[in-house]
């Protein structure tokens, strides 16, 4: 990773504080009074407690240039003593993050990001927040990244930024010591998933001889075939799928802590609500499963065992699993979402389709993500301007 030249600059929300300790100009400020002398009436921003603006008034200097001097070193003092707050990192994630962070996300991902934070910035914990700087967050990322993946160092950088960004507004910190430094760049290599020759490796390691055998398969083709979220996969009940019309209803996700504690949410996001359809051959194995289920429990959810919803914990094990006895790269239950997509692109399905069945906010994120399977794009794009319009020979 490049080490980033820190060079120190204003922030918009640095900007937005000195604006509120400097409404007009210093030469506007300055006022001569009739027996000569200069003097300013300073404003010091607003008071936390009441949130009143605090005015102070000072006259008497005998040059403009005094006056001035002493304006600029009374807002400097103010400005030190807005941010120099003893509350340290972990107690501002406690007392402040954390509570407001939890309204803004769906329950799922606030718990894994809470996780994350907790695991990943013991360093920061003790230290006074407003005294982190650039260089801090740079000695973190880069000892970071010598434990961690490119993608899941992204996404704990970008957690940290969040943090400093709350602390700004809420006049804690002067400037993001995050987005200074900058994010890591994601890397082409950094999506994880099986080709569709991989994959077919791993269904031929699968068999159908037992009830569990079959839902281990099912489990790998649903979610290799759908592209579906873990959450969304667990949290889809028979009333979701309609196999005669061949389509899924995405509308809820699963929060799984364990088998007697869990909760059915709201999905990721709202684009994350949708219908996807399914093709013949996974309608036909969702039929054989649904009747193998029924004769074993009444279960709800179409990835049950014994009635309970499914665990993460088991998905990634029979992928890890399987994938061993297959002898393809080992992947994460997350990566068959990636396989779909990548699948999806390898039959040249234009991104608005891929962005629109994976559920992503907008095709930015799919592009962001994927862009990197279209290597030969350009050149199929090429081919296809050739022959359209005609010269007349002369």
């Amino acid at each position: 990773m490049d080490v980033h030249y820190l060079k120190h600059r204003e922030t918009r929300s640095q900007a937005k504080q000195r604006s509120v300790l400097k409404m007009t100009k210093e030469s506007d400020l300055i006022k001569k009074a009739p027996d000569g002398t200069y003097g300013f009436r300073a404003s010091l921003g607003f008071d936390k407690r009441t949130g009143k603006r605090r005015q102070k008034r000072c006259s008497g200097f005998k040059t403009k240039t005094l006056a001035k001097e002493a304006y600029r070193k009374m807002v400097a003092q103010v400005e030190d003593e807005q941010f120099n707050s003893p509350i340290t990192f972990k107690e501002f994630c406690g007392k402040y993050f954390f509570p407001w962070y939890k309204f803004t996300v769906q329950e799922q991902t606030y718990e894994h990001r809470k996780g994350m934070v907790e695991r990943s910035f013991n360093q920061f914990d003790s230290m006074k927040l407003s005294k982190i700087t650039a260089f801090d967050v740079q000695k973190w990322q880069l000892g970071y990244l010598e434990d961690h993946a490119n993608g899941t160092t992204r996404v704990a950088h970008t957690m940290l930024g969040k943090i400093f960004e709350r602390a700004i507004l809420m006049s804690l910190m002067r400037e993001n010591p995050a987005k200074i430094v900058g994010n890591v760049k994601r890397s082409q290599d950094e999506v994880e998933f099986w080709t569709k020759d991989q994959f077919q490796k791993v269904i031929d390691q699968t068999s159908k001889d037992t009830y569990t055998h079959r839902f281990d398969f099912i489990i790998l083709w649903f979610l290799f075939m759908t592209g579906m979220r873990s959450g969304e996969a667990k949290a889809l009940t028979w009333k979701d799928v309609d196999l005669k019309a061949g389509t899924i209803d995405i509308n809820k996700s699963l929060l799984y802590k364990s088998v007697n504690n869990y909760k059915l949410g709201k999905t990721k996001n709202r684009q994350s609500m949708r219908v996807i359809s399914i093709d013949p051959q996974t309608i036909d194995y969702l039929e054989e499963w649904y009747e193998d289920q029924r004769l074993m429990t009444r279960s709800e959810f179409v990835l049950s065992q014994d009635g309970a919803p499914l665990n993460s914990t088991y998905i990634n094990d029979i992928v890890h699993d399987y994938g061993d006895l297959a002898k393809v790269p080992t992947v994460t239950a997350h990566a068959l979402r990636h396989s779909h997509a990548s699948l999806l692109i390898s039959l040249g399905e234009n991104p608005l389709v891929i962005r629109d069945r994976l559920g992503h906010k907008d095709v930015r994120t799919t592009l962001e993500i994927y862009g990197h399977l279209y290597p030969k794009s350009d050149i199929e794009a090429s081919k296809r301007l050739e022959g359209l319009v005609t010269v007349p020979s002369k």
